[in-house]
């Protein structure tokens, strides 16, 4: 008996050996910082995560005040709306990066998806890290190195966060299918038909909600280019601001919608407290399990197949069906709809730093 006690520890002790001598000769993850586990070193203890990535920025705003000129920031927002086919949002800011004399020929560049070759230098950083990002949903060590050399650290992050904020103004527009007003022109070719399932009055899905009465417009050089009644600013009127959607659909709806989200982008940090969070929430290890697997929603609840099928739609074919959109509306109701939306934006908003920036 002891003989064989001995033999099995030191079966056992070889075997520790051998695994820790395997992860020695593995060669370490290229460019993360061991700190924050991220590409970004740790900017204050105890923070993680996107709050951390967020402390590296300038602190500016950044559309309007960043060191690399407004250009160059309206080329960041057009190769977000690009990345996600947004036709409203490309064709406003388009508009707008002529306005600032940003080359027509790099806007030519983004709009039909040419290569970067001969672009100036940091022009071309920002496009490439926008389409891995985007489309990719990894950015490479060589990508994200030249962009760092082009831009240097914090004008890198003011960019990405700059991409992120769009990108989820870009989720919330293709989920309410807002169109171009009447007699405005619509510049992006789009890999779809937009669907026709608006109202007249705002062009999207939502009808027309006038501002409350005494709201103010911000100073005249950073004023919104979205005409009154469309627009990010329209459709935040129909919600609540969040403050109501846990009374209205209970943590776990929201719990689901955010882990739809994080699957979509394919973030493993993300996923990973999102999962932890959702069964916390109460979302079924089974549930969890159609998400994570593709599967399809066959015999899931109908409020969850909803929110299932509504992100699938808006994440991977940058449009929303008429009938996923009633279903969605159906289930939750405008408000409630609204909120949970913007909930899944700003997670795509949180994902895009994520992911430009590698957290592990």
């Amino acid at each position: 008996m002891k003989t064989r006690l001995l033999t099995l520890l030191v079966l056992f002790v070889a075997a520790t050996w051998a695994a820790l001598a395997q992860q020695r000769a593995a060669p370490p993850t290229t460019g993360l910082s061991p700190d924050s586990r991220s590409r970004l070193p740790l900017a204050k203890p105890g923070v993680e995560g996107v709050e951390a990535i967020r402390l590296h920025g300038s602190g500016v705003d950044i559309r309007w005040s960043s060191a690399l000129g407004r250009d160059l920031t309206e080329l960041a927002i057009l190769t977000a709306a690009r990345g996600h086919d947004q036709p409203y949002e490309w064709s406003l800011h388009e508009m707008e990066a002529l306005a600032v004399a940003l080359d027509p020929k790099i806007i030519d560049v983004v709009r039909h998806r040419r290569p970067t070759a001969g672009l100036p230098e940091k022009a071309a950083a920002i496009i490439e890290v926008g389409r891995e990002t985007f489309d990719k949903h990894a950015l490479s060590s060589a990508t994200y190195t030249r962009a760092l050399n082009a831009l240097g650290k914090t004008n890198l992050v003011d960019i990405v966060m700059l991409m992120a904020n769009y990108a989820a103004t870009a989720t919330r527009l293709t989920a309410f299918n807002q169109h171009m007003p009447p007699g405005w022109k619509q510049t992006l070719p789009l890999p779809f038909t937009q669907p026709n399932d608006i109202h007249p009055d705002s062009r999207s899905r939502l009808p027309y909600m006038k501002a409350q009465a005494g709201a103010t417009p911000g100073p005249l050089y950073s004023r919104g280019l979205a005409p009154e009644g469309t627009g990010p600013g329209q459709i935040t009127r129909h919600g609540s601001g969040g403050k109501q959607l846990e009374a209205g659909v209970g943590r776990r709806t929201m719990a689901l919608a955010v882990l739809v989200t994080s699957h979509e982008h394919h973030q493993a940090y993300h996923w990973a407290r999102s999962e932890a969070a959702a069964r916390k929430d109460g979302v079924e290890a089974a549930l969890i399990e159609v998400v994570q697997q593709n599967k399809p929603l066959a015999g899931v609840t109908e409020n969850d197949a909803a929110i299932v099928q509504l992100g699938r739609e808006l994440f991977r074919n940058h449009t929303v069906t008429p009938e996923t959109y009633q279903r969605a509306l159906k289930a939750f109701g405008e408000r409630n709809l609204v909120d949970l939306v913007d909930l899944m934006a700003r997670t795509v908003n949180d994902l895009t730093l994520l992911t430009a920036f590698d957290q592990r």
